[in-house]
């Protein structure tokens, strides 16, 4: 986009005037094309809507919406910025066959991965917060904007029917696609699980970029990336965190022999996930996150896998074997996490004060 173009967007918004406006291309812009914008001393992200991802972008304008209506922004400790309404009143705008989203800037850092200990504590915390927060809210009211996003039993089952057509596997795809069919014995606890535990509304992507720190990185500042967020339950957002901050490597990884979970960080994790959480929700409830960690990356190592045998149509890969090796990531940690269940249970029951039987 050009300067030209960006005005005439921009125009749908109340904006009087544009002589002092700058633009550049921000962040990594691998799902949504971003532009950091500065209009006078206004500071604002315009935000294009990757329709290919997010294919009911009026269930994420509904969901935004509920939540600046529904909730007092004010009662948290950190801002979410929601979409600024045009001049119709809509939070996206549509240019040149494409929508748009426009938001105020939030000052601060975005980390890539934890490099301290408190940070996963405070990340794990600002989730956990963030899920308390519309409790009162009425969820039937919220949509989902990914039909069965975290779903395991459902991928399982795409496994499943993929793998019958699965001819003359290397010997490394069949020691994956074994190990991931071996699985059903998490699946069928998480059907159990989720049949007895509330709805919550989760954002569903809790990764520590999704988060942007004070620049003294002292506190969160801000949690984004809200397409996600719809009724989901508590062990998701805090298994995505522990797939993600409590892995020794990035899912991209090859280091296999590195490859595990990292057991003080999933202990910061809990530890400030239950300081948000603790008095919102039920025994049950609570030693439902015990499994979130394995029911995440299963349920990604899954994905993956699952992808990779039909030919890589979802997941943008940088070579053939892409997909492939992130399901064997997500493999070795899923063991890991499952190897070190009795270490983890012990740190959760010093932690929230159940004892979990043994």
């Amino acid at each position: 986009m050009n300067r030209q173009d960006i005005i005439e967007l921009l125009s749908q918004y109340p904006f009087e005037e544009f002589e002092a406006l700058s633009f550049q291309k921000f962040g990594a812009g691998l799902i949504h094309q971003t532009f950091f914008i500065e209009i006078g001393k206004g500071k604002f992200i315009l935000q294009g809507f990757n329709s290919n991802v997010f294919k009911h972008p009026d269930r994420i304008e509904k969901n935004l919406s509920l939540l600046n209506k529904s909730g007092d922004l004010t009662q948290l400790p950190f801002q979410i910025p929601l979409p600024i309404l045009n001049r119709k009143g809509s939070g996206m705008v549509e240019f040149q066959g494409k929508l748009y989203r426009l938001f105020d800037f939030v000052e601060g850092i975005t980390l890539q991965q934890i490099n301290d200990l408190s940070q996963a504590k405070k990340a794990a915390e600002a989730y956990a917060i963030f899920s308390k927060w519309p409790d009162s809210f009425s969820l039937n009211q919220f949509e989902e904007t990914i039909p069965n996003f975290h779903r395991l039993d459902l991928r399982f089952q795409r496994l499943e029917e993929v793998a019958k057509s699965v001819k003359n596997p290397s010997p490394e795809e069949k020691q994956i696609l074994d190990f991931y069919l071996n699985q059903k014995e998490l699946v069928e606890e998480y059907l159990q699980i989720t049949s007895e535990i509330s709805m919550r509304l989760t954002h569903n992507d809790t990764k520590i970029n999704n988060l942007i720190f004070s620049t003294d990185l002292t506190k969160v500042a801000a949690v984004i990336d809200l397409d996600t967020i719809m009724p989901g339950y508590l062990l998701y957002d805090f298994g995505d965190l522990v797939r993600t901050v409590a892995s020794a490597e990035e899912e991209t990884s090859q280091n296999w022999e590195n490859q595990k979970v990292v057991l003080p960080v999933l202990e910061k994790l809990l530890e400030g996930y239950w300081a948000g959480v603790a008095d919102l929700i039920s025994e049950k409830e609570a030693k439902s996150l015990l499994i979130g960690g394995e029911v995440m990356t299963c349920l990604m190592g899954v994905r993956f896998f699952t992808d990779h045998l039909e030919g890589n149509v979802y997941y943008n890969v940088d070579y053939q074997e892409q997909n492939l090796h992130r399901a064997k990531n997500q493999m070795i940690l899923l063991q890991s996490l499952q190897d070190n269940r009795g270490e983890i249970k012990k740190v959760f029951s010093e932690i929230t004060g159940i004892q979990i039987d043994s």
